[in-house]
């Protein structure tokens, strides 16, 4: 694989996964804390669990559960090709599936636990602070115990098996201390710190859904409902993304966004308009009377016209194709 698909690593792919919550004003799905205390209503809440390539940040796969789903449910379903790179918070720490991983070459990068009982193997590599220096503090083997589980998913208490995993104490250049967990033995410990940073981009394009698409606000009060609109809005955000990278438009996703949201109903080239920095649109494509324009992977043309030949897709956004992103 290239550098650009991995950032120069040995593996080949980089994927990230997290899940974000969406609130619910009804107990429709069920949520996460405590019950309300005096007159307060319980609410409901959804969960979206995503998982993500770290260079192109778009969905590989999603799920949409319950708000009190577990997040380790999730990683339970992944189906993974040997000697790819995960990247996810200590949410997901399930060691059972870790030893699953270890065995089919598949390797993660999340947080330590401050409540994992461990034991140290071998201890790697150790240096001391230096205020305002980012380095690696720690890097040892460590082994720690589980329970493992059935084909049901039901943990066999009565045994208790090991694995052996990789700590790596980390300080970045604002003295924040880290300690890493990994089931990769052969990269360095700089680049097991180097992959956790990565996994800010998903954290990135929660960010953008919940800003940029309506999920304050549910039209519907019954479970399909809501995921139907959860789901158009997961689509709209992709087929932004790919408008956003055909064009190569310096724009911010927020501000394409809101150019398609103010067009929907405009017979315009998306792509002009997005590369556009005039205050004006200049109109470039002449439409027959009463023409229905035809979409392609060539082209956008008429039963009459010749499709562009600039080998770029042209794509004109009517309200029939993202009415979901109003």
């Amino acid at each position: 694989m290239s550098d650009s698909r991995t950032f120069g690593l040995t593996f080949k792919e980089v994927l990230l996964i997290d899940s974000t919550t969406i609130k619910l004003f009804s107990d429709i799905l069920k949520g996460v804390g405590r019950n309300p205390r005096g007159d307060g209503k319980k609410k409901g809440g959804l969960k979206v669990h995503m998982l993500i390539d770290a260079v192109q940040s778009v969905g590989r796969f999603i799920r949409i559960t319950e708000a009190r789903s577990h997040d380790k449910n999730f990683i339970k379903s992944l189906e993974l090709i040997s000697h790819s790179m995960l990247v996810f918070d200590k949410a997901y720490t399930y060691y059972h599936q870790f030893a699953l991983w270890t065995q089919q070459q598949v390797y993660f990068v999340t947080r330590l636990r401050k409540n994992t009982v461990y034991r140290v193997v071998e201890l790697k590599e150790r240096h001391f602070r230096k205020k305002g220096k980012a380095k690696v503090l720690r890097d040892e083997i460590i082994e720690v115990e589980y329970h493992p589980e059935n084909q049901g998913g039901k943990r066999d208490l009565k045994v208790i098996q090991y694995i052996r995993l990789r700590r790596v104490c980390y300080q970045d250049e604002q003295n924040r201390y880290y300690e890493f967990l990994t089931n990769n033995f052969d990269t360095t410990a700089e680049e097991v710190a180097f992959l956790y940073k990565k996994r800010w981009g998903i954290e990135l394009l929660f960010k953008k859904m919940k800003q940029n698409f309506q999920l304050h606000y549910f039209y519907g009060e019954n479970v399909n409902a809501i995921y139907t609109q959860v789901w158009c809005t997961l689509i709209a955000q992709l087929l932004l993304t790919v408008i956003q990278k055909i064009s190569q438009a310096k724009k911010a996703f927020s501000v394409v966004a809101a150019l398609v949201r103010i067009h929907l109903i405009s017979m315009l080239d998306v792509f002009e308009l997005l590369r556009s920095t005039a205050r004006g649109y200049n109109k470039k494509l002449e439409l027959p009377p009463g023409g229905q324009l035809l979409i392609n992977f060539e082209g956008v043309c008429s039963e009459n016209q010749k499709p562009y030949t600039d080998n770029q897709y042209v794509i004109l956004i009517n309200w029939r194709i993202l009415i979901l992103v109003g």
